[in-house]
């Protein structure tokens, strides 16, 4: 064993991965955020361009699923209980089968992709214009489905950098390219909307060939020291055939991918009803706009707490199979218990901060495209229970449970499709029947998901920690920072006051966090610089 502690590849505590992603999470959102802000302030580009643009994601990120088929995540959990047994080599070999097996499913995506954007675009999501989008896209597929192989071996290594750093020079290009393309497309073409959203498509495809170069390299400079593990701990490795490993591999994988295409699903349930509702009363043009600001805007805004809390996600699940197969009950409960913490203090501040904002946002962000403030305040609450629902999914499929997510998932989806068609032809509800469907459907997900987690560990959770005390602090948060708000607007520029206000709310709701005993000394200590916090505060 004690050669194990000269490993050059460093593994890191679970709150210290957390914060490493988030930061790269905080950094990818507000990169976003500029060429979101960009696209839909741009002359000719708008909701409309939106529209176009974020139909032909959602069917790219649905194409993106199927051809990892929840490969990486699988990696992740083999390669952390291979390596809890220190089978060093047998995590190799699980990651290379993975790569090649991906490699094949993606490249068969991506053609289909291409060739099928015909079809897709007139006959699936009734946009026409969607269909360059859609080819642009579509060497995208298989280029990123290899990139998260590799994520996915590190991350199983609990070595968040791979993940952290790919992610955000991916969209720090996408957001420099998208801005030059669109620009040049302009310039060349007066403004047309459809060949401006293929120009943003086209800035995605290239970002993610030069994410994959920077990981592969990142690999590639760890190559020696991953065959010179497999050397000192060969005698742990039991030899597998081919078959075995991939029938091992996709045991786990088909299950996490379900998962994850039933909520790319969600969405896409939107793609396909929202327009068609909308047009009982109302023209295509309008429709069109109307889910435009549902998926440039709102979608935008309300999947930041969501990629925040993707930082817990992504490190819960390899340190849950890590302690689950050492059979350590205890490092399973004070990992779950610091997750769903974290989670609530994301989501809380969040949620409430969205509802009580809303308009002030919406103008900051999208100047020039300001509508959509209700449905924004309407739809917060669904930031709390996707969230939640996100963090405990991860941590049943660390922990051995694949059914749950995709149970529960299915009935969500079941009831969102019943919901929107339902709701959304009716004048007097119209978007607003997919705001109440998808805040229903995540918290069907959200319910099933925390019983079957509670019944698997016996968790237990002081209730009055967890959710009383952050309650309280996000409330008392949200008056300090509206009064703050109040005031000064009537002084200075509304989007300024907003600023100030929200970086009052940070601060208060910091204030009252620590000081409210939210963390012990001890989970603090484990944070990042985590030791001198607590000095601090003493």
């Amino acid at each position: 064993m004690a050669k194990k502690k000269n490993l050059k590849i460093k593994t890191e505590r679970f709150m210290t991965n957390v914060i490493v992603v988030m930061i790269s999470q905080i950094l990818i959102k507000l990169v976003g955020l500029v060429y979101k802000i960009y696209l839909t302030n741009k002359e000719g580009f708008g909701d409309a361009g939106n529209a176009i643009y974020g139909s032909g994601y959602q069917i790219y990120a649905l194409l993106l699923l199927i051809s990892s088929i929840g490969i990486p995540s699988a990696i992740a959990k083999l390669v952390s209980e291979k390596v809890a047994k220190d089978d060093y080599k047998g995590a190799y070999r699980v990651f290379r089968v993975s790569f090649y097996t991906v490699g094949i499913i993606g490249f068969i995506c991506t053609l289909l992709l291409f060739f099928g954007a015909h079809y897709i675009a007139n006959n699936l999501i009734l946009i026409p214009e969607a269909e360059l989008t859609l080819k642009c896209l579509a060497p995208s597929v298989v280029i990123v489905a290899l990139s998260s192989i590799i994520r996915g071996y590190f991350n199983g290594r609990n070595s968040m950098k791979a993940t952290a750093n790919s992610q955000s020079l991916e969209q720090i290009f996408k957001t420099l390219f998208t801005i030059i393309i669109v620009e040049l497309i302009a310039f060349g073409h007066a403004n047309d909307t459809t060949l401006m959203a293929a120009g943003a498509t086209i800035a995605t495809t290239l970002s993610v060939i030069f994410s994959y170069i920077y990981i592969y390299i990142f690999y590639a400079k760890r190559k020696k020291v991953i065959y010179e593990e497999n050397f000192e701990y060969r005698n742990n490795y039991k030899e597998e055939n081919l078959l075995k490993t991939i029938k091992t591999i996709l045991v786990i994988a088909i299950p996490i991918s379900l998962t994850s295409i039933i909520s790319s699903i969600n969405k896409s349930i939107d793609s396909v009803t929202v327009i068609r509702g909308l047009t009982a009363f109302m023209s295509q043009t309008e429709a069109q706009a109307q889910y435009g600001i549902l998926t440039g805007k709102v979608d935008t805004l309300v999947s930041i707490p969501l990629s925040l809390n993707t930082a817990i996600a992504v490190a819960i699940l390899p340190y849950l199979s890590y302690a689950y197969e050492r059979r350590d009950a205890k490092g399973i409960q004070k990992n779950l218990h610091m997750a769903l913490l974290a989670t609530v203090l994301i989501a809380l501040p969040c949620a409430f901060g969205m509802a009580l904002y809303a308009k002030p946002i919406l103008d900051l962000v999208f100047p020039n495209a300001n509508a959509g403030s209700h449905i924004l305040s309407a739809i917060s609450p669904l930031i709390i229970f996707s969230v939640l629902t996100q963090t405990i999914n991860s941590a049943l499929q660390g922990l051995g449970d694949y059914k749950t997510p995709v149970i529960a998932l299915i009935i969500g989806a079941i009831v969102k499709t019943i919901m929107n068609i339902v709701l959304i032809p009716i004048p007097s509800i119209g978007i607003y029947g997919a705001v109440i469907s998808s805040i229903a459907c995540q918290f069907i997900a959200f319910l099933l998901g925390y019983i079957a987690l509670k019944k698997l560990t016996n968790l237990k959770l002081n209730v009055y920690k967890v959710v009383v005390r952050p309650i309280f602090s996000v409330i008392l948060m949200s008056i300090a920072s509206y009064i703050c708000y109040c005031i000064l607007k009537a002084i200075i520029s509304a989007k300024i006051a907003l600023l100030v206000a929200i970086g009052v709310a940070v601060l208060v709701y910091g204030f009252l966090i620590l000081n409210l005993h939210v963390f012990t000394k001890k989970e603090l200590s484990q944070l990042p610089l985590g030791d001198k916090l607590v000095k601090f505060m003493r």
